[in-house]
């Protein structure tokens, strides 16, 4: 086979930080290959060096392309040669149509002039390419996240792909859309369209990759061929955290104590749709010291209960009650939930659960500024004792609390966030999706905090969409679907069979 892609000696230094250490992939043509690590260990920056966000000169070691010396001083060099890279966060225009973000920047136009039909007619067979059944003219926000996925794909298809570098292509998708993205990826590779695939999600990485390589604190640690040998899982997280790691979810002894927090009677409406309702007759409880699952699918109605839950952040006409050891609490604004002693880590932490462009010590105290601050003034120094204090306790990888939290990896912005939460002092924690796009160490090390706060008396309420996350980490699950819980099962009684047969049947 032709190697496509060779980078050697790739070595990428940040002010303080040496982000890449020679590291060496070598990509065939034609084939899937994975790039697997924990968050942080340059797995986006590599791919950014060989895009040419980080140009040419900005960084040490080589690049060889199509067998030609190769550096780039910008995204629409490496462009030019068909290596079309897909972020993380979608680059699409949200109030354009399909046709216009597919086009941008490569317009089909004549002396500045862009023919539409030839646009729509080019647009609608990219389309059909990528198996996306909505018509050109059809506005980006209308989209779901899945859909935009394949947009995004088409977008490459338009620019005569060769090389599709994809980072974290189905983070933000449903079971079944992530499954229509994987099916998509191995029919462009059986179309001759090599990819490099960065993931977390070593299941997805076993099912589509022919090579994996795995890098670990910027340096390349094994290169992997599933097409000689089945590679398992377990020998994939060895390579990335550098340990065995057998028992993915910690051991915890499960003594549920006194009744904690108890919902009755909850619903809810659409904030904008005042006929249909959303949540509907939930009733729950936790226990001192329980971790309470509720599984589901995609629309099932998880984060609308959450935050409605928490402040009523979502939803109108709501009703029912909330009791907290026995009493009834206030939980009808976002501070009058904290004061009462909730918290919730949003699913979406970029958005909704930091301050990006804030410093690590400024996103920790958020939630409770009264306790870093005399007669409304904030005492930068007892700020930043206590971004001190949770740094070393949730082990967030940082050179300094004064750093912005844009610049940390995945896990340890979510280590902010819960951070952030535990220091308002909560006597229930709903986390939702707390684990999403991190790595398989961070998310050991969220587990461990959970635990932790299990063993102090506190009450946890987990949203996943990772059935084994539930089932590894819950006491109970409830199961809902449609705005109703649908079923609850013990730790001893649950299984993802279990989970999808109640899901199914109602």
């Amino acid at each position: 086979m032709q190697t496509l892609l060779e980078m050697r000696n790739i070595t990428k230094t940040f002010p303080g930080v040496k982000a890449l250490d020679d590291v060496n992939l070598k990509v065939t043509e034609g084939e899937i290959h994975a790039l697997v690590g924990e968050n942080g260990a340059g797995k986006s920056t590599l791919m950014k060096v060989l895009s040419g966000v980080y140009p040419k000169g900005t960084y040490d070691g080589e690049i060889h392309y199509d067998g030609q010396l190769a550096g780039f001083a910008g995204i629409s060099d490496s462009e030019k040669l068909g290596i079309i890279i897909i972020h993380q966060e979608l680059a699409l225009v949200p109030l354009l149509s399909i046709a216009e973000n597919l086009f941008i920047g490569n317009e089909c136009a004549k002396a500045g002039v862009v023919n539409w039909h030839e646009t729509f007619r080019r647009t609608e067979g990219l389309l059909k390419k990528v198996g996306l059944n909505e018509p050109p003219a059809a506005q980006v926000d209308s989209l779901g996240v899945g859909k935009q996925q394949l947009v995004e794909i088409a977008k490459a298809l338009s620019k005569d792909v060769r090389l599709l570098i994809l980072d974290e292509p189905t983070a933000a998708l449903s079971e079944s859309d992530s499954q229509a993205l994987l099916d998509l990826l191995l029919e462009l590779k059986a179309q001759g369209v090599t990819s490099i695939v960065i993931s977390h999600k070593l299941n997805e990485v076993r099912r589509i990759a022919d090579t994996i390589t795995v890098i670990r604190d910027g340096a390349t640690v094994s290169t992997l061929d599933a097409r000689k040998e089945p590679i398992t899982e377990d020998r994939i997280v060895r390579d990335m955290v550098g340990r065995d790691m057998s028992q993915r979810y910690p051991e915890r002894p499960r003594r549920a104590g006194d009744m904690l927090l108890e919902v009755r009677d909850w619903n809810v409406w659409h904030p904008e749709h005042a006929a249909r309702q959303v949540i509907r007759d939930i009733n729950f409880h936790v226990r001192a010291g329980e971790v309470v699952g509720i599984a589901g699918l995609m629309g099932a109605g998880r984060t609308e209960l959450a935050m409605s839950l928490f402040g009523k952040s979502y939803g109108r006409n709501i009703s029912g009650s909330v009791e907290l050891r026995g009493k009834a609490i206030d939980t009808s604004t976002v501070a009058a939930a904290i004061r009462s002693g909730l918290a919730y880590v949003t699913e979406d932490r970029k958005e909704l659960g930091l301050i990006l462009e804030e410093s690590i010590q400024r996103n920790v105290t958020l939630a409770n500024l009264i306790d870093v601050s005399k007669s409304g003034v904030i005492n930068e120094a007892e700020e930043t004792k206590v971004a001190e204090r949770y740094r070393a306790a949730m082990n967030i990888r940082t050179p300094s609390v004064f750093q912005k939290v844009v610049n940390l990896s995945g896990g340890n912005q979510q280590k902010v966030v819960l951070s952030k939460w535990l220091f308002a002092g909560p006597e229930v924690l709903i986390l939702d999706e707390p684990t999403r796009g991190i790595d398989v160490g961070a998310k050991f090390e969220i587990y461990g905090i959970i635990n932790e706060l299990s063993a102090e008396g506190k009450g946890v309420l987990m949203i996943s969409s990772e059935m084994p996350e539930l089932l590894g980490m819950c006491d109970r699950i409830y199961v809902m679907n449609q705005g109703s819980f649908v079923g609850e099962l013990s730790a001893v009684e649950a299984s993802q069979e279990r989970i999808m047969s109640l899901i199914v049947t109602e």
